[in-house]
This record gives C-alpha cells, sequence and structure tokens, in this order.
C-alpha cells in the first residue's frame, strides 16, 4: 500500500457548512500545520523511507537528547514529533515547511487520532448488548450472564465481549472529503466527524484507498 504525505494537527472541534445546493453538511475543523521536516530518512541508511516532522514550538522542558536533536537540523524544539512513512522522499529537506495547501477542496484524506476515553464500561455500552427485560421481576438486566459452558471447554473462550476499558484508541477515518482550505489560518475543514476530543492531536494524510466509486470507474476503464 502506498504511503501518502500529510501533516499533523489538532481538532479544533465541529461546526456546519451549507453546499451550494443549500443542504446542511457536519464538518471538522483542524489546524493543520505548518509542520517542519526535522530529518529525512531514507532506504539505504535507514531501511525506510520516511518524514520526521515537527509541529508546535516549545521553549521549557525540552530534554537535552531532543534539544539537541532540533539543533542539529537548525530549528527550534517543537512539542510534537511524528514519522510519516513514504514511497519516496525525494525533493524534501530538513527544514522545509509543509503547509495545509498540500490539500485541495474536494480530495480525500485519512485522519489518524485517539478516541475519547470513557473508562470502564459495561458491556451494554461498550458492545451494544441488548440486555434483559426492563420489567419488574425480570432480575436480570445489564449483567454479563453465562460466560461459557462449565464442563466444555471449563474455560472462557479468548476475546470473549465483557465488561472493560473503552475508547482512548487510535482510530483512522478513512476517504474524508476536503470542503474547505484556509492557507492563512492553517485551518483544513473535513467532512463529518473525526476521532479524538477537542484539542487532541490528529495526522492527516492523503488516501491510500479508493472509493467504492473510484473502484468501479477503475474497472469501466
Amino acid at each position: 500500500m502506498a504511503m501518502k504525505e500529510g501533516l499533523i494537527g489538532r481538532k479544533m472541534g465541529m461546526t456546519q457548512f451549507f453546499g451550494e445546493d443549500g443542504k446542511q453538511i457536519p464538518v471538522t475543523v483542524i489546524q493543520a500545520g505548518p509542520c517542519s521536516v526535522v530529518e529525512v530518512r531514507e532506504k539505504g541508511r535507514h531501511g525506510y523511507n520516511a518524514l520526521q516532522l515537527g509541529f508546535e514550538p516549545k521553549k521549557k522542558n525540552v530534554p537535552k537528547p531532543r534539544a539537541g536533536h532540533f539543533k542539529k537540523a537548525n530549528l527550534p524544539p517543537m512539542a510534537v514529533l511524528r514519522e510519516l512513512r513514504l514511497e519516496k522522499v525525494d525533493g524534501y529537506e530538513v527544514g522545509q515547511t509543509l503547509k495545509v495547501d498540500l490539500f485541495a477542496p474536494g480530495e480525500l484524506v485519512d485522519v489518524s487520532g485517539v478516541s475519547k476515553g470513557k473508562g470502564f464500561q459495561g458491556g451494554v455500552r461498550r458492545h451494544g448488548w441488548h440486555g434483559g427485560g426492563a420489567s419488574h421481576g425480570s432480575m436480570f438486566h445489564r449483567a454479563p450472564g453465562s460466560i461459557g459452558a462449565s464442563s466444555d471447554p471449563s474455560r472462557v473462550w479468548p476475546g470473549h465481549h465483557l465488561p472493560g476499558r473503552m475508547g482512548g484508541e487510535r482510530r483512522t477515518v478513512l476517504n474524508v472529503q476536503v470542503v474547505r482550505v484556509f492557507p492563512d489560518q492553517n485551518l483544513l475543514v473535513v467532512r463529518g466527524a473525526v476521532p479524538g476530543p477537542i484539542g487532541g492531536l490528529v495526522v492527516v494524510r492523503k488516501s491510500v484507498k479508493l472509493t467504492k466509486a473510484q473502484q468501479r470507474a477503475r474497472k469501466a476503464q
């Protein structure tokens, strides 16, 4: 699968736009970049091609090893450091700045982030169990109930759906449409929701998978 270029950003929140046909469009606003290229990793030297990007300046509490890493690149320390693997890194150089104009309206992107943590949850919320009857005297409402036979297999199968920690996991939404781009404000507006809370870090990359419509169009050619 080809890996595409992208930017580090923060989820600013959700709002709504209206299309040319007057229909309401739910959108998420992302502060995407600017990101500085801190290091260019090449396959011949490092074993893979990637760009190491820095995002958001950091003036205090910078560990000495990381401060030296940025000093080597002749860049100020940054709070966020991420690697984006690419097929090719030709044309990129240390110190280069990538901005939100990397994307264009109508383009499809993939957005990755850490979903909201919801703590310890029961099976009804975590897995969508229907639960027992709600009438009086049922004695069974939201409990797990039986989780396995006693004699055979005399154990619980691995992966059994049970109550537990919910959320706080890395998630990616694919083929999200770019609605607007505001280069002067470093803002990217995409259709629909993306993972994470307001202010959460996200990584926006050009889509790597074809949509069903694109697949049908390719087959028709």
